[in-house]
């Protein structure tokens, strides 16, 4: 059965869902990466792709940006659809020095200013982590590839223009890697379902030296992003 936001029938999504924001990066990943690709979902453009990575059956869908869109796509690909690992693809904001434009953030936690978790009324704060047998394979296959590399905590952020422009600083002093905008509620919304879940992400930007990635070298870097998310199909 689909849903409001998906008109993929069952059986259509593979039993690992990578997950960009961005559709047109969805298409580009299928295009580029799969074999035998269908096309499973056009609802509100949020595009989908199911196709085969080295013989092992794999979707490709957009999840739009911010914790409400993606834990909206996560939760329908884990209760109506069977999914069991979620793997997000995406871009993020580096705020330490060490952490370059054009390296891999792998993101064993999510911190966040949202209030996504309020829903589960937990009476304390969870630490919103990803799955450790995922977050490893990773880790080890992205030092195989010889990739520059960085493991650890990010923060979700419900706000890419904050009113304060300095707020980042503090999440810094705590050993934050970077920012971006889904973690947070993809970690969450897997831990309740008992599902794996894990963040790959791409430097784009860095709030410390201002640099940024054109479009150009973005495409050539996010590439290997896939490479090392597909690789734990």
């Amino acid at each position: 059965m689909s849903t409001p936001h998906n008109s993929a029938l069952p059986g259509q999504l593979a039993p690992t869902v990578l997950m960009p924001g961005d559709p047109l990066r969805a298409k580009y990943m299928a295009e580029h990466f799969l074999s035998d690709v269908v096309l499973i979902n056009d609802v509100r453009n949020m595009l989908g792709f199911t196709g085969f990575f080295q013989g092992r059956s794999v979707t490709i869908m957009g999840t739009g940006m911010g914790a409400a869109s993606t834990g909206i796509y996560a939760h329908e690909f884990i209760h109506h659809y069977g999914v069991k690992q979620l793997i997000r693809v995406g871009s993020t904001g580096s705020i330490q020095a060490h952490v370059r434009v054009n390296d891999i953030v792998i993101a064993q936690g999510a911190s966040t200013d949202s209030n996504f978790a309020d829903q589960f009324d937990i009476p304390g704060q969870m630490s919103a982590l990803a799955d450790f047998g995922l977050l490893s394979k990773a880790a080890s296959v992205a030092e195989n590839m010889r990739l520059q590399y960085h493991v650890g905590n990010v923060v979700s952020s419900d706000f890419f223009y904050h009113d304060d422009k300095e707020n980042w600083k503090q999440w810094a002093k705590m050993g934050i890697l970077s920012l971006e905008m889904e973690a947070h509620a993809l970690y969450l919304t897997a831990a309740r379902a008992g599902v794996k879940a894990l963040a790959i992400l791409t430097v784009s930007d860095s709030l410390i030296t201002g640099e940024a990635l054109s479009a150009d070298e973005r495409e050539q870097s996010f590439d290997q992003m896939v490479r090392l998310a597909l690789s734990l199909v």
